[in-house]
Order: C-alpha cells, then sequence, then structure tokens
C-alpha cells in the first residue's frame, strides 16, 4: 500500500479534508460506496506508516452515516471503485466467506503499458505477502481499447503505446492484478510498486494524469451485484487518451 509521503497531487483528498463518500447501496446489513484514489480502508497497520483520520473509509463513512462498520474486503489506496462494509460482524463473515470460497466475481479497469493481446488468461504463482511462498494465481483480462502517443518515453521506443484492459481476478492473492499484469511486460500506470516509473512520469508530468490506473468496476456477491459509475479523474484520463478498438 502506497504511503503518505508517495502521494502526488490528484491523488486523492488531502489530510484535513473531510469528504461525503458516494453510497451506491444502502441496506439493514451493508453499505456499498465507491471509494476514491487516495483513500485507505482503515489505518495502516505500520505505525510509521499512519494517516489522518480523515484519510480512511472507515472513519470518514462512520461519521456521515453514523454508524459502527466492518470492513468486508479491501482495496488499496490508489485503485478506486466498488467497497462494500457490513453493519455487524456477523454479516461480515458472511461475506467474507463468500469471498474467501470463490463465490464472488470482481472486475476490475486498468491503463497498462504496451498493446496487450486482445484476451487471455494469465497464471503466474504468486508469493504471499507474508511467508513468501508460491500460491497458484489466475487473472482473466481482455483488452478494451488501445492508443498510441508520439512521444518517446525512454530510449528504445519513439512512441508510447497503452492498453485499456478489463480483468478477473479468480483467486484473490495480494495486489494480483499488479503484480500479473506487470510479469507480462503489461505493468499498470501509477503502479509504485510494480510498475514502470518512466511511463508513470509521463502520465502525471506530461498529460497531467497522477494515480495508480485502477479501477473496481463491479463485485457480484451474494446474489446482487454492485458497479461504481467512472469518476471524473477516470473520465478525464479516457478523454484525453481517446482509447479506440
Amino acid at each position: 500500500m502506497d504511503s503518505e509521503r508517495d502521494r502526488s497531487p490528484g491523488d486523492g483528498p488531502l489530510p484535513g479534508r473531510i469528504l461525503d463518500l458516494e453510497v451506491l447501496f444502502q441496506d439493514d446489513d451493508i453499505v456499498v460506496i465507491n471509494k476514491p484514489a487516495g483513500l485507505h480502508v482503515h489505518q495502516p497497520e505500520m505505525a510509521r506508516r499512519r494517516v489522518p483520520r480523515e484519510m480512511t473509509v472507515l472513519w470518514t463513512l462512520r461519521r456521515q452515516l453514523e454508524k459502527f462498520l466492518y470492513p468486508i474486503h479491501r482495496l488499496d489506496v490508489g485503485t478506486e471503485g466498488v467497497l462494500v462494509m457490513a453493519f455487524s460482524g456477523e454479516v461480515a463473515g458472511r461475506y467474507q466467506r463468500e469471498l474467501q470460497e470463490g463465490k464472488t466475481t470482481k472486475t476490475y479497469r486498468a491503463v497498462c503499458r504496451g498493446w496487450t493481446v486482445d484476451a487471455g488468461r494469465i497464471e503466474i504463482p504468486l508469493e504471499r505477502d507474508s511467508t513468501n511462498t508460491l500460491v497458484d494465481a489466475a487473472t482473466e483480462f481482455r483488452r478494451l481499447g488501445k492508443v498510441e502517443k508520439p512521444y518517446a518515453v525512454g530510449k528504445r521506443y519513439q512512441t508510447a503505446r497503452y492498453s485499456l484492459v478489463e480483468a478477473i481476478p479468480l483467486t484473490g492473492r495480494w495486489h494480483q492484478i499488479r503484480r500479473h499484469l506487470a510479469r507480462t511486460a503489461h505493468p499498470i500506470i501509477g503502479d509504485r510498486e510494480h510498475g514502470d516509473s518512466h511511463h508513470s512520469r509521463y502520465f502525471r508530468e506530461e498529460l497531467g494524469l497522477p494515480g495508480l490506473w485502477l479501477r473496481a468496476e463491479s463485485l457480484s456477491v451474494m446474489g446482487r451485484t454492485f458497479v461504481a459509475p467512472e469518476s471524473k479523474r477516470w473520465k478525464r484520463m479516457l478523454d484525453v487518451l481517446e482509447f479506440h478498438p
């Protein structure tokens, strides 16, 4: 997860600014929001990476709804999109079991370096975050669009190529989509841990598009599907890049 010192302008709200989060769905059991980029779901576990409380979804949403909340899953600080929380530990446990047993479908969109193939399945084992042991991991993807910019990023190519990709993780590994795309030579733009700093800098400084370009578009769980509308920053990126089939 990115630390506060790694923030770029446009990554999300500044410390001290309290947001009203966009609620997509709410009933007696859960609330679904469209998480903006730049917000942590909860406080980072490491003390040296702690952030102001208004930079966390948990504190902000509890204040907004005036209810106690239990995280069901999480998104990285730079990732925007569908996030579900429960109003009780019992409900959170039910949803978490669905996620752990693979009974859910998560759909993401990402902007990555280079032109991917039209569609495919990545089956590269990944290291566990805690033990570093390898575990099976699978991600399906399809390219939704591509673009070529007349700008040399680095010395190897005279132009810069990018793909707009839809990705569906079939397993739930740490940073799975980010690592899988990076290990197939198509890192996500703005990914500081697994990405290409030259292309991320081009997006940030030349195109005015900072941050991680990964979006949790939809989540199907417990017989319901929740879809997050495109944010203003995402719409602006699509306008600037003008992807075509």
